[in-house]
């Protein structure tokens, strides 16, 4: 009981500052456990929806004004972005301005997008408008996840405190899988990118041995 006011203590002075900067830089993972933390009376949900909203929020706009001023020294610099902007403009064609909306939902994106956007013609204001609905619907959506999962957890448990921990680490390994489950399903998608690349290489070494 010590040890859990201490934790209590602990995360309502700093609980909301790490979520900010926590969903500044990615953060489903975070928002999560705080909708769980928030169920168990660490935290505020309302104040968790607030602060992962202008985290997210601020974070996405900082990515797209990345984009319009440096992003294509950006391109030069970072191969990482550079291999991802060609998958981004050919989202970008085929959903238009709806993927400044769903980018923070994207896996593998979360961050490149933005930067992206920042590079073509989207209007900074409709960026903004768009980004503002997109980080706050995220945000209910996440941080709810991890409510929802301590509300479920009390119908079976009578008293969800004295198995919190069991509860968080719990919470974590369906993260973990589904972060393995996004990461598979990415590596399949290139599956045939990188078969033409291994091709590539193969006819251009042989070319070099066979002149």
């Amino acid at each position: 009981m010590h040890f859990q006011q201490l934790l209590k203590d602990y995360l309502q002075l700093h609980g909301y500052w790490v979520l900010f900067v926590g969903t500044f830089l990615e953060g489903e993972a975070i928002l999560i456990m705080a909708g769980f933390l928030a169920f168990q009376g660490y935290l505020n949900v309302t104040g968790v929806i607030f602060t992962s909203w202008a985290g997210s929020f601020l974070g996405d706009q900082c990515y797209f004004y990345l984009g319009r001023f440096k992003g294509k020294s950006l391109l030069r610099r970072f191969h990482s972005i550079a291999r991802k902007f060609r998958e981004a403009l050919h989202l970008i064609e085929k959903y238009g301005s709806f993927v400044a909306f769903i980018s923070r939902y994207t896996y593998g994106f979360r961050i490149v997008l933005p930067i992206i956007l920042g590079i073509t013609s989207l209007a900074p204001r409709k960026f903004f408008w768009i980004n503002l609905l997109s980080a706050l619907s995220w945000a209910v959506v996440f941080s709810l996840a991890g409510y929802l999962f301590g509300k479920s957890a009390a119908l079976v448990l009578d008293d969800v405190g004295k198995y919190e921990q069991y509860l968080m680490l719990i919470l974590v390994g369906f993260i973990m899988m589904a972060w393995c489950f996004h990461a598979y399903h990415a590596f399949k998608l290139k599956g045939p990118a990188r078969q033409r690349l291994a091709r590539m290489r193969a006819l251009r070494n042989a070319r070099k041995t066979n002149p």
